[in-house]
């Protein structure tokens, strides 16, 4: 049995499609394929070849990064109305990091053809959208740049106070 399409309503309620008419979201929910992922399973692992992304509509995801090391941490949990794997979309690079699934989910897979038939079908709507992943690639970049500034802080706070004589 095939599964129902997203609706207007549920695209409309993703930042990703803001700004765009009923009309193409209706043109891009005839195109996008829906996937019920269990928990434990990963939607793509780090190194992975990819063309396509991922808009969660319900459910639970953590990403995971590996470092030079092996060890894996999680650096992001997504939840409903996030969307992952753009990366793959504009640099066409291999997977960035691991994306699994936390709890019972709906996620939407967006090929990068499906973006192509946008762009032939509205460049506007195309153009609306890849500003909107610029938007939360820019805001997640600030939220990494913080977290790097407070992690170099404490690492010197700790230096400086270690090598810090005796008060006498």
């Amino acid at each position: 049995m095939a599964e129902t399409p997203p609706n207007v309503d549920e695209l409309r309620q993703v930042g990703l499609f803001g700004a765009i008419s009923d009309e193409v979201l209706e043109f891009l929910a005839a195109k996008l394929v829906v996937m019920h992922p269990e928990p434990g399973t990963e939607v793509f692992k780090e190194g992975d070849v990819a063309r396509d992304m991922f808009v969660v509509m319900s459910g639970e995801m953590e990403v995971l990064k590996r470092s030079q090391h092996g060890m894996e941490a999680r650096v992001a949990l997504l939840g409903p109305g996030d969307w992952f794997g753009e990366m793959s979309i504009l640099d066409v690079q291999p997977r960035s990091a691991t994306v699994r699934v936390l709890a019972p989910s709906r996620i939407l897979r967006i090929a990068a053809s499906d973006l192509d038939s946008l762009y032939r079908h509205d460049v506007k709507a195309y153009a609306i959208i890849v500003l909107n992943v610029a938007r939360e690639l820019s805001r997640r970049l600030r939220v990494a740049d913080g977290l790097l500034a407070e992690f170099v802080a404490n690492v010197m706070r700790h230096y400086v106070e270690r090598r810090r004589p005796p008060a006498s």
